[in-house]
């Protein structure tokens, strides 16, 4: 059952109550928090999400609690709560839903290390998968939801979850999350696309996200095998241009984009030199979705085994 299969009056019981268990492979996050309108985003954004039995083990489990203290009268605010512990002040009480992924990334980075984590948005096609490594700005987000509103599977925008033993990529599809002017540039591009509420003054500015693609998500737990590694570098009004990275410079590039190398260890240096050596890398420089997206097709066609 999905969670959109609930009535929001349910969905509202169970986060206020025993929490709502989404299912989001390769774990499972148990969310309870008794503010409705955060309840009703979570059904609309999680809408093709399955749910886990309210006694089942979580993965993790978060709370969004309304703050305490004197400004809850003035200012009200959210404090984001991980298995009891605090580990960020609290955020204005409407940038609920922004927190809640934001702090769900964090724990993931801290404690998934089961996985190496690339900082890196993944899609795939034909059961290969396109790695899109970068840091904030570079327009990995905003790639991968064109992508994923394009015909491709989309395994994350935010994480590359590489398997240790034989380097595919697992899928961990969230919601995309699109900031500034990349909300309006998707919804010129993907105008079917659902595309949440707008969260402004958010401390990355103005936030909505995708929700994913419906096949996305009931393919989540199928891997794929790595096809290419594409650097992404959006320069507003630029003409879109791709060069290759030799084998050395884009095995230094990927490490540098992973979250949890130093913490795995050999492993993880094993893990991105098979898919520096399984596939080629490339930077592209592009300033607008099309064309963009017509590179990246053409370099998954040359990376074709």
């Amino acid at each position: 059952m999905t969670v959109g299969e609930l009535s929001s009056e349910s969905v509202r019981t169970r986060l206020a109550r025993e929490g709502l268990a989404l299912r989001i492979p390769p774990i499972t996050v148990r969310l309870r928090s008794p503010l409705g309108f955060l309840a009703d985003q979570v059904r609309t954004l999680y809408h093709d999400y399955e749910f886990a039995d309210s006694a089942a083990y979580a993965d993790i489990d978060i709370r969004m609690l309304a703050g305490a203290g004197a400004r809850r009268w003035t200012r009200r605010q959210v404090q984001f709560v991980v298995d009891g512990v605090t580990p960020f002040e609290p955020f204005p009480v409407e940038h609920a839903l922004p927190m809640f992924e934001w702090g769900l990334n964090w724990v993931v980075s801290h404690r998934l290390h089961g996985h190496l984590l690339l900082h890196c948005a993944v899609a795939a096609r034909n059961g290969r998968a396109l790695l899109l490594p970068a840091w904030p700005g570079s327009g990995k987000s905003t790639l991968s939801a064109a992508l994923a509103c394009s015909g491709w599977r989309l395994l994350s925008d935010e994480y590359g979850v590489v398997a240790l033993d034989d380097a595919r990529l697992l899928p961990f599809v969230r919601p995309v999350a699109l900031k500034n002017e990349s909300i309006e540039v998707m919804r010129a591009f993907a105008p079917d696309a659902f595309i949440g509420p707008l969260f402004p003054k958010t401390r990355k500015g103005t936030v909505a996200h995708l929700r994913p693609p419906q096949d996305s998500v009931r393919r989540a737990g199928e891997a794929a095998v790595a096809g290419a590694i594409v650097f992404p570098d959006f320069q507003h009004g630029e003409p879109t241009s791709v060069k290759r990275v030799p084998a050395s410079p884009a095995f230094l590039k990927l490490a540098g984009n992973a979250f949890n190398y130093e913490v795995v260890g050999e492993p993880a240096f094993r893990a991105v030199a098979a898919l520096v050596r399984n596939c080629g890398a490339w930077v592209l420089r592009y300033g607008d979705l099309a064309s963009a997206r017509a590179a990246l097709d053409d370099i998954m066609h040359q990376s074709s085994p």
